[in-house]
């Protein structure tokens, strides 16, 4: 019986929740007191267990001072635990981007031996940085937030990475899962929920935490940075004009002229350099200004659509929603910033 096969009402699942300095206390604290939320809040329906028993763990039992400065109590040594049920490594703070490999040798050998006995191994938002030193997610599809994805890339090539997906599930018994950005935490946590207890139960967690599964993926919170470090000195200027420049008429034949390259040697280096074509380039960039319009002005899209560059505003509906998964008035209800937070 696999992890996914555990029948609702079974006996609890143990779940490792590592704590190391370099954890942010928000996801570590929010996803102990959800998963704990059954027994702490009688969550559980009478006469049934709660579905999970979730402790902290780390290299030391007793008090940690995380990458915050917030003080928590390390409830048990990873190396006194012989075998558990679900690994969970919380969010942890990069600086620079900067995750340094081979800090944990023995805790990465504790995890591949609870993999090796059955465990689920999860990771919220940046915890997927430890887990990749395993060696066990090689050629496994993960997610990871969109800004760690570029260093992530260059520190695990064997690795898959979809930043603009909220949860990914990988590996032969599907006990490989990683979750985006900072909250989606929520949809992890609700993933095993769902998963050892009934989406049922999952449904009224949610509703219990106000917590919510994030649909819509995480595209929608992307913000688009045009690659600057390629080298190329031709198209990192004609970037550079763009950027002020995207909504004129034609800003890729400007571009070209402005460029000292023939138009067919221009595109072939802009698409090289950038990793996309002038032409989807210019319109990532109006995308990327009508989302900031859309969320701080009260414009309405068709005046949007006029202002980034497009006169055909259906044209301009159609393509928002092909690259930010949303239509325009439904990312605004979304993004916009409440009539009480302005000033």
């Amino acid at each position: 019986m696999t992890a996914a096969d555990t029948p609702v009402g079974a006996a609890p699942r143990h779940v490792s929740l590592l704590a190391l300095p370099e954890v942010a206390a928000s996801t570590l604290f929010g996803l102990y007191d959800v998963m704990n939320a059954f027994a702490l809040m009688g969550l559980a329906a009478p006469g049934t267990p709660a579905p999970f028993v979730a402790e902290i763990v780390g290299e030391a039992a007793g008090p940690l001072t995380l990458a915050s400065g917030v003080p928590v109590q390390v409830q048990r040594r990873f190396d006194d635990i012989t075998g558990t049920d679900i690994v969970i490594v919380p969010s942890v703070v990069l600086q620079l981007q900067d995750w340094r490999p081979g800090r944990y040798p023995r805790l990465l050998e504790w995890v591949r031996a609870m993999h090796a006995r059955g465990a689920l191994l999860c990771s919220a938002c940046s915890g997927v940085f430890l887990l990749a030193e395993t060696g066990l997610f090689d050629g496994r599809d993960v997610t990871v937030h969109f800004g760690y994805a570029p260093a992530f890339r260059a520190l695990y090539p064997a690795v898959p990475v979809h930043p603009e997906q909220v949860l990914v599930i990988s590996g032969l018994r599907e006990e490989l899962i990683t979750s985006g950005a900072s909250n989606t935490w929520h949809d992890l946590v609700l993933y095993l929920i769902a998963r050892h207890a009934g989406a049922t139960t999952a449904q009224a967690v949610a509703r219990s935490f106000a917590l919510q599964w994030h649909q819509d993926g995480l595209t929608p919170f992307m913000v688009f940075e045009g690659r600057s470090d390629h080298g190329d000195a031709e198209v990192r200027q004609a970037q550079q004009w763009l950027s002020t420049h995207f909504s004129v008429a034609n800003p890729v034949e400007e571009a070209v002229k402005r460029s000292r390259l023939a138009e067919r040697t221009f595109k072939r280096r802009f698409a090289a350099a950038t990793g996309l074509t002038p032409i989807a380039y210019v319109q990532r960039l109006r995308i990327e200004d009508a989302k900031r319009r859309l969320e701080r002005t009260d414009a309405s899209v068709d005046e949007i659509s006029w202002r980034v560059g497009y006169e055909d505003a259906a044209f301009f509906r159609r393509l928002f929603k092909r690259t930010t998964g949303m239509a325009p008035g439904a990312y605004r209800r979304r993004f916009s910033i409440p009539a009480f937070a302005r000033t």
